[in-house]
């Protein structure tokens, strides 16, 4: 099978759980040489050479690119206590901080604003940030967002029978969205799109490390911009009330800037479009849910749970950890496998199936603790705005090659579709 294709027999194989011998090449019944990442077989399911780590809930020891060996966490309980855990550290600074692939190790060790800091910074930080992502901020962009979705499925619809559902949708709603609460010009979209792309997947290290750069510059010439003629947007008010008054420095407002863009668009299309491709290949939930329109807000909390596109969030010990019946040691790296931790059969029953009327409270799709995703109502509220108002307004909707065809993004970034074809 070539990587980055879908096989629908190991799809339906991990869905039913009527064989769990499919592995590939680097899976072994000792945990400790099953590497980590690795490609999922199924863009839905967690890789099947992550099963014997299955089995060995809820800690296991996995291996990096370079022969180093972490743990990786498995178990629902101990995930959310971890993640809680401040002897448990986001410094990318740290020289104990894991690096999952050779691309990444290439790159300059930098401080991440929000997720490559601990606390009191990314407190601080937090506190700034947290007003425009309320609940009753993302309420009031509901109707906004509808908008636009509307307006992309016009379009699609006039150009169609058939599109990409990534470049057409996916990609486009979220990118409007973040572009018009940060106050960015969408008409540079297709600059930081592919920008962005860079930044999480290289391919080589000098590629993340020229895309981090571009888009520095890039917001560096949009601040310097916006203390001239001052707009309407986040950034606007983050310059008016922490950059003129001296609470952050211009350096600190661009990794702001940098990250709520790139994880603002970069996510939420992939679960948009890898959430159309989960729906489409089971049409009996996918039915349930066009015959119950009040059910969408339960679909997208499973489908976060099931899909797990952020499949491997990365700590370093400060201190020795005892949980699980292990301890983990200062300086040792921490894995948490989300696509795995979200299946945890001791907190969901069959989990390897949707089920819109389960209980999915404690999934660790957006973390958990103090890193909890800042954007997660914003996020929701997308998702259920884009996915019911695609399957409404185009009921005959349906992949326009077989699925074994389409292809997927690998392991080593976030989870999603490379292109979605469909017609109506």
């Amino acid at each position: 099978m070539e990587i980055g294709k879908t096989d629908p027999f190991a799809c339906e194989v991990y869905m039913t759980g009527t064989d769990t011998s499919v592995t590939t090449d680097h899976s072994a019944t000792d945990t400790g040489s099953v590497d980590f990442p690795q490609d999922r077989s199924c863009p839905y399911h967690p890789p099947t050479a992550y099963q014997p780590l299955r089995d060995e809930r809820p800690l296991a020891r996995v291996r990096l690119y370079d022969g180093r060996t972490v743990w990786m966490v498995t178990g629902l309980a101990e995930a959310r206590a971890l993640l809680a855990d401040s002897r448990l550290s986001t410094d990318r600074e740290n020289e104990a901080f894991p690096l999952p692939t050779a691309r990444f190790a290439g790159v300059t060790r930098r401080r991440v604003a929000l997720l490559g800091v601990d606390d009191p910074q990314h407190a601080t930080q937090r506190r700034m940030l947290i007003p425009s992502f309320t609940l009753k901020r993302t309420a009031s962009l509901r109707p906004q967002i509808q908008e636009t979705v509307d307006r992309l499925l016009d379009r699609m619809i006039t150009q169609g029978p058939s599109v990409d559902l990534v470049t057409a949708f996916a990609l486009p709603v979220p990118s409007m969205v973040i572009c018009a609460l940060l106050g960015v010009p969408y008409e540079d979209h297709e600059f930081f799109e592919g920008q962005s792309r860079k930044l999480l997947r290289g391919p080589e290290p000098a590629d993340i490390e020229a895309a981090r750069d571009a888009l520095e510059d890039y917001f560096v010439r949009l601040i310097d911009h916006k203390r001239k003629e001052p707009g309407d947007g986040l950034l606007d008010e983050l310059i008016e009330q922490r950059l003129n008054e001296g609470v952050l420095d211009r350096q600190e407002l661009v990794d702001f800037a940098t990250i709520l863009l790139v994880a603002g668009h970069e996510t939420t299309a992939n679960m948009i479009s890898l959430g159309t491709f989960t729906l489409l290949q089971h049409p009996e939930q996918l039915a349930e849910l066009r015959s119950d329109a009040a059910l969408m807000p339960a679909a997208v909390e499973e489908l976060l749970r099931f899909l797990s596109i952020a499949d491997g969030m990365l700590r370093v010990a400060l201190e020795d950890i005892e949980i699980g019946g292990q301890t983990i040691r200062a300086d040792e790296g921490v894995v948490f496998s989300t696509s795995v931790i979200n299946r945890d059969s001791a907190s969901y029953e069959e989990p390897d199936r949707i089920d819109w009327h389960r209980s999915t409270r404690h999934h660790v799709a957006f973390g958990f603790g103090i890193h909890q995703c800042l954007g997660q109502n914003l996020a929701r509220a997308e998702m259920e705005i884009a996915l019911r108002s695609l399957f409404d307004r185009l009921p005959g909707l349906r992949l326009a090659v077989p699925a074994e065809e389409i292809p997927f993004k690998p392991g080593d970034t976030i989870q999603g579709m490379l292109e979605l074809p469909v017609t109506w």
